[in-house]
């Protein structure tokens, strides 16, 4: 066969491949739409509330905080408030569930993302709603409510007055087969694996404790050069893809600290996850990715894909680092996520007037 023609049919096969990926990549993306009906905040309608107030108590602010709640419910007339204190070993979990025992009507969280996700994941499904006081540093699930995070008595305003609604939990299943390590965990906003999740881990912690989030900066700059990783991603039910990637983060909300909502499409309580792939490989790759998402324009820039999904499965052969709203949780080879749809009943501020 002359070489010409050996050219044009190997061009041929090259082209007919790629236009059949995007063609598949095309269909997963508009696969799963949103939820017809969403839930719309309403009014509680409740005379007397046994309020349990679960804080982390190195936090600033936490005093202030429970002399607020102190001072509103007795002005109520209600029961004594009851306080229970976080601690290094048990972000929540325990002390959620100390509420639930008590008959709480409402679960305060003063902390930070951590406590927030440790008390939401355990008040799943149970209708017993959970009001956030935002004393950390990222504090993203309360910047994604509309919470006013410098605002504490704005906060237990809302905590105690304000309406409800349901939101969706996003739940992600970890496997090392290297270890044989296995994990299952909650998450409210943002999870993920890959550089993201490096980052979460190399971030210094004195630092944080200085400039906040910017902290998060710091680390991602060191992070920045580094080779892409081969994962075998599974929408739902469709086949795997093979893509090499730096991060896979899985949003059941958009919206960071800095004004920056880095997944605009995402929404709380629309049953399904919105999935970023993120894919660069040099400088401009990355500056192309930080163009979009700080500029929200809407051409497609080939580092970084959108698609919304209830389940995926995400595999590689050798472990790498997880992260659950920010915290690291360990390397994995295999990684289960899925969407609980309305898991978690909310406190919120009324509609149309945002603390």
């Amino acid at each position: 066969m002359p070489t010409e023609i050996l050219v044009v049919v190997i061009v041929a096969i090259i082209a007919l491949a790629t236009a059949i990926s995007w063609l598949s990549v095309r269909k997963l993306a508009q696969k799963n739409t949103r939820s017809a009906v969403a839930d719309s905040p309403h009014k509680i309608h409740q005379a007397r509330q046994q309020v349990v107030f679960i804080y982390n108590p190195t936090k600033s602010g936490a005093r202030d905080a429970k002399t607020l709640i102190s001072r509103s419910v007795s002005k109520a007339g209600w029961p004594e408030p009851l306080f229970l204190e976080t601690t290094a070993e048990d972000p929540g979990y325990s002390m959620a569930r100390s509420a639930l025992d008590a008959k709480a009507d409402v679960v305060l969280v003063g902390g930070g993302d951590g406590t927030v996700r440790a008390v939401a994941q355990t008040l799943r499904h149970t209708e017993v709603p959970m009001a956030i006081i935002p004393l950390g540093t990222g504090n993203l699930l309360a910047r994604n409510l509309d919470l006013d995070v410098a605002d504490i008595a704005g906060s237990v305003q809302i905590a105690l007055f304000g309406h409800q609604r349901h939101i969706d939990a996003g739940l992600m299943e970890l496997e090392d087969g290297v270890t044989g390590a296995a994990s299952k965990h909650s998450f409210m906003v943002i999870a993920g694996l890959g550089m993201d999740a490096d980052v979460m881990n190399d971030t210094n912690s004195k630092l944080k404790e200085y400039v906040g989030w910017l902290a998060y900066s710091e680390a991602g700059l060191r992070h920045l050069a580094g080779h892409r990783k081969k994962v075998s991603i599974a929408l739902d039910d469709e086949p795997a893809q093979q893509r090499k990637v730096r991060s896979v983060l899985f949003a059941n909300c958009g919206r960071l600290p800095g004004g920056i909502n880095f997944v605009p499409d995402a929404v709380i309580d629309d049953g399904v996850l919105d999935v970023v792939v993120v894919s660069p490989r040099s400088a401009f790759g990355w500056m192309a990715m930080a163009g979009k998402v700080v500029l929200r324009h809407k051409n497609h820039v080939p580092v970084i894909d959108f698609y919304r999904s209830r389940k995926l499965i995400i595999r590689t052969v050798l472990p790498v680092e997880t992260q659950i709203d920010g915290d690291p949780t360990g390397p994995a080879t295999c990684v289960k996520v899925s969407v609980e749809p309305k898991a978690v009943l909310v406190r919120v501020a009324a509609p149309g007037n945002p603390v």
